[in-house]
């Protein structure tokens, strides 16, 4: 017996908790009667402990006697059910504690301990420690888990208030393009995407680099007096699914955003639409490209003029320019491309916006404006009264068209 106290001191921290219990029992069984009390008394282990591991061996050996070892269950190293029991078994007042801290924050309850900090699984556990439950974080994480709880981002949904003829005007611009479409005109999307700073600045998202050898890039996003900002106005050919890209390096005026559509037409539009009387632009309701800015509409008459084109345009309604198809159709994916990659020059903004590609077949096009477009330029009462604006019957304030004064014919092209 003394032999064998010594071989189980020996192996013991080589042994998982079932082969103890197994080499426990195998003891009991060898010794004979008064086996379990001996080895209990000898090795110092419960009694318990070794009655489970002689009776599991003499189960493993009846079913290997009877053939019915191919049948039975895997082993398990613990007996099923074993183990420290959960806090929430133990203690049935954790949960109603962990939701006191979680649904009031819900309710928007000011007088929460966790009101006005970051709601983490570490700061929890520490709040319920306060109260008495020692909890680890991973526990929390599984019954939060467990009662619907999971981590969120705000959504964007809710629009405030809205014009009370947004509806109307999104039916109406539907409209407009079924028509347009089926007589082969081109329809476009149009606006300025968000201004970049040029130079070696931190660009979100991640990028492929050799583990441990991110790219580096300035700590502070000052701008750069000689590289400035960039705009990047955008028109999207919506039948099409093509885009042309404007990089400005100066202010995003009306008169801007006039000249991007410009050279969209004759660098792309034209060749696709060569039979093409009509334009339709549809843009948001404010910006450089709004409804109420003279300026725009006093430079479209000056492209209608050029080009001949009949220009209509259909303003979204105010506050939806997320539902302008520039915004997800050509924009997001620019921002996917670069995601990653310091802007250092304007080279590098054309070249990452012109190969932007996606799946269902994108092609985006991109030039450099380097032009100057000042501010403040005034459009008097007289030059608007000059422009052949006609109104739609239906809201003539978003919805409108311009007539071509003179139809010129191969105008000459500078860009």
């Amino acid at each position: 017996m003394e032999i064998l106290s010594k071989i189980y001191v020996q192996m013991s921290p080589l042994l998982d908790e079932k082969l103890k219990r197994l080499f426990l029992g195998s003891c009991a069984i060898a010794l004979g009667h008064g086996g379990i009390m001996s080895v209990g008394n000898m090795m110092k282990v419960n009694r318990d402990t070794v009655a489970a591991g002689r009776r599991e061996l003499l189960e493993i050996e009846h079913e290997r006697n009877i053939g019915d070892e191919a049948t039975r269950p895997a082993s398990r190293i613990r007996k099923l059910g074993g183990g420290r029991k959960s806090i929430v078994k133990v203690n049935e007042n954790f949960r109603k504690a962990l939701e006191s801290l979680i649904e009031p924050l819900t309710r928007g309850d000011p007088q929460s301990p966790l009101r006005w900090t970051c709601k983490s699984v570490r700061r929890i556990a520490n709040e319920l420690s306060k109260m008495g439950y020692q909890v680890s974080s991973m526990t929390i994480s599984r019954e939060l888990k467990g009662m619907g709880y999971s981590l969120q981002g705000n959504k964007k949904v809710l629009e405030g208030a809205s014009h009370p003829d947004r509806n109307e005007q999104f039916g109406y611009i539907n409209e407009q393009v079924k028509v347009h479409q089926e007589h082969n005109r081109p329809v476009i999307s149009v606006d300025t995407k968000k201004k970049e700073l040029i130079g070696n600045f931190k660009n979100v998202g991640k990028e492929l680099c050799p583990q441990g050898k991110p790219t580096e890039v300035k700590v502070h996003d000052f701008e750069d007096e000689e590289l400035g900002k960039v705009s990047p106005y955008g028109v999207y050919d919506i039948s099409r699914n093509e885009g042309w890209v404007n990089v400005g390096t100066d202010h995003d005026t009306s008169e801007f955003a006039v000249e991007s559509i410009r050279r969209w037409w004759f660098c792309m539009g034209r060749e696709n639409y060569p039979e093409a009387t009509e334009l339709l632009i549809t843009a948001d309701s404010g910006g450089s490209n709004g409804y109420r800015v003279r300026l725009w509409k006093r430079k479209l008459q000056d492209f209608a003029n050029e080009t001949g084109l009949i220009v209509n345009v259909c303003h979204f309604p105010p506050g939806t320019s997320k539902w302008n198809k520039i915004e997800h159709r050509l924009f997001s994916y620019i921002s996917q491309n670069w995601r990653g990659k310091p802007l250092i020059n304007h080279e590098v903004v054309v070249n990452l916006i012109a190969n932007t590609i996606t799946s269902k077949g994108l092609i985006v096009k991109c030039d450099l404006d380097e032009n100057r477009y000042p501010k403040g330029i005034k459009v008097t009462d007289s030059e608007l009264a000059n422009i052949l604006l006609e109104k739609a019957e239906f809201h003539g304030d978003w919805n409108y068209r311009i007539i071509p004064q003179i139809k010129t014919q191969n105008a000459e092209v500078i860009l």
